[in-house]
C-alpha cells in the first residue's frame, strides 16, 4: 500500500497493491495494521456502499458529534471526491482538495475528522463503499453548499446541474454556521480537533 499526502494535512490518497493475472485481479483494500504503518490507526466501526447515477452529488457532510473518518473508494464508475477543512483556526480551513477515484484507478481517499466530504458521479453509474470510525449519528449531521461561493470548488463541467438531495439542496454557505457546528483545530492533537 501506498501513502500519498495531499495538500490537507491528514488527507491522503492510498494506492493498494494489485495482483492481477489472466483470471483477474486480487488487492488487499484494508488491513489494520498495514494502516496503522501508514499512519492511520483509526478503527472502523461501520462500513456504507452507496449507487448513484450520473451527476448526483452528495455532500459536503459531516457529523459534529460521533465525528467520522472515512476511508472512501469507488468499485464501479467514477466520482469526483471532494474534502474541505472545517476545524476553526486551522491555517487551512475553508481550503478543498479533489480527486478522481474510479474503478480502474482503485484509490482510495482517507478522510479524517474535521472534515466535510462529498462527491460527484461522473460516470453513468457509480458504487461508493466507505469505511466510517463512528457510528452514524443524524442529531450530529452538518453540511454546507457545494456551490459555497466563498469556498470555491471547481467541479468537474458535469456540474451544469447536480441532482441533489433535498437536505443537500436546503444547506446554507459554510460561512453561516456557527461555531458549534464547526471543529476547532487543536495542533497539540494528532487528528487536529
Amino acid at each position: 500500500m501506498k501513502r500519498i499526502d495531499l495538500a490537507l494535512p491528514g488527507v491522503c490518497l492510498l494506492e493498494p497493491v494489485v495482483h492481477g493475472d489472466h483470471r483477474g485481479f486480487f488487492s488487499e483494500t484494508y488491513n489494520e495494521r498495514t494502516f496503522a504503518g501508514l499512519g492511520i490507526a483509526h478503527r472502523f466501526v461501520q462500513d456504507n456502499h452507496s449507487r448513484s447515477t450520473a451527476g448526483v452529488l452528495r455532500g459536503l457532510h459531516w457529523q459534529i458529534k460521533q465525528p467520522q473518518a472515512k476511508l472512501v473508494r469507488v468499485i464501479e464508475g467514477e466520482v469526483f471526491d471532494i474534502a474541505v477543512d472545517i476545524r476553526r483556526g486551522s491555517p487551512t480551513f475553508g481550503q478543498w482538495i479533489g480527486e478522481i477515484l474510479s474503478e480502474t484507478n482503485r484509490r482510495m481517499l482517507f478522510v479524517p475528522e474535521g472534515f466535510a466530504h462529498g462527491f460527484l458521479v461522473l460516470s453513468a453509474t457509480a458504487e461508493f463503499l466507505y469505511k466510517v470510525s463512528d457510528l452514524w449519528y443524524p442529531e450530529g449531521e452538518r453540511g454546507f453548499r457545494f456551490d459555497d461561493p466563498t469556498v470555491g470548488i471547481r467541479w468537474p463541467e458535469l456540474m451544469a446541474a447536480p441532482t441533489l438531495s433535498k437536505r443537500d439542496a436546503a444547506w446554507g454557505n459554510l460561512a453561516d454556521l456557527s461555531a458549534h457546528d464547526l471543529f476547532t483545530w487543536n495542533p497539540a492533537n494528532p487528528h487536529g480537533i
